[in-house]
């Protein structure tokens, strides 16, 4: 029986039963085991600092996410070109990836303070490791894709001496947009993890990063839990714009189409 797609209202009706069953649940088991603050925050006493500061807490949020996503826009556009160099090469290919799995498995906290060294302190080095981080997952997805275009229209456009840039955006890219989604799912987590961890060697004073750095050397876990909510919002509304997005442009691949009546 093949499901019926979510409307975007519908996706995010359920997103919101499915944080208020969590949230619900974890403030039960706070309560009731009488856990105590410094161990795990009920969620109730999170949203009530940041009841309290709402402006101090969008200011930080906005910060930490304009440097999640610019990275994360900078690692989408090489990785399509660099995707379809390796979809048209083997030789590329086969000597991109174990590049490409260097950086996969290399923490960057190791090259962080170097990155600030090199870049100096503030948001370039943040947005730069944010870019080289979520660059391999966002290449592999691209290669594949572009390389599992469909070999008939792709004989179609040889036919009519379509040009290298026609293939690409015709056919390549429409192709490849599947995998790049799901690539992006997991990348919008990861920056804005990478977001938050850089910004404590960056030297800045902005960003739920820095403030989570300096609210946990200071022992302040009421300051910790509202940070650590803060990043939970803004990877729930990244993920709910990702979908939103992906209903929209893939409105003509099978996962997105709604069966006839």
């Amino acid at each position: 029986m093949n499901r019926r797609p979510l409307r975007g209202s519908e996706r995010a009706l359920a997103g919101l039963i499915g944080l208020t069953v969590f949230f619900g649940l974890w403030e039960l088991l706070v309560r009731s085991l009488h856990i105590r603050p410094f161990v795990l925050r009920a969620p109730s006493q999170a949203l009530h600092d940041i009841w309290e500061a709402p402006r101090f807490y969008w200011t930080q949020a906005l910060t930490t996410g304009r440097e999640a996503l610019v990275g994360f826009l900078i690692a989408l556009v090489i990785a399509v070109l660099w995707g379809a160099a390796m979809a048209a090469s083997n030789i590329l290919d086969a000597a991109s990836t174990p590049v490409l799995v260097l950086v996969m498995v290399t923490p960057f906290a190791t090259y962080a303070p170097s990155a600030v060294l090199w870049l100096g302190a503030g948001w370039r080095p943040i947005e730069f490791i944010i870019a080289l981080a979520c660059l391999p997952a966002f290449v592999i997805a691209a290669a594949d894709g572009m390389r599992s275009a469909d070999s008939a229209s792709r004989e179609l456009l040889r036919s009519v001496d379509a040009s290298r840039w026609e293939v690409l955006w015709r056919l390549r890219l429409p192709a490849a947009l599947p995998s790049l989604f799901t690539a992006a799912r997991w990348n919008i987590g990861l920056s804005l993890v990478i977001a938050y961890l850089v910004e404590g060697y960056a030297l800045v004073t902005r960003g739920l990063g820095a403030w989570g750095k300096r609210y946990a050397s200071f022992n302040n876990a009421n300051g910790v839990w509202a940070v650590v909510f803060c990043m939970a919002a803004l990877g729930v509304v990244g993920m709910l714009a990702l979908a939103t997005l992906r209903s929209r442009v893939l409105h003509w691949h099978a996962s997105e189409r709604r069966p006839a009546a």
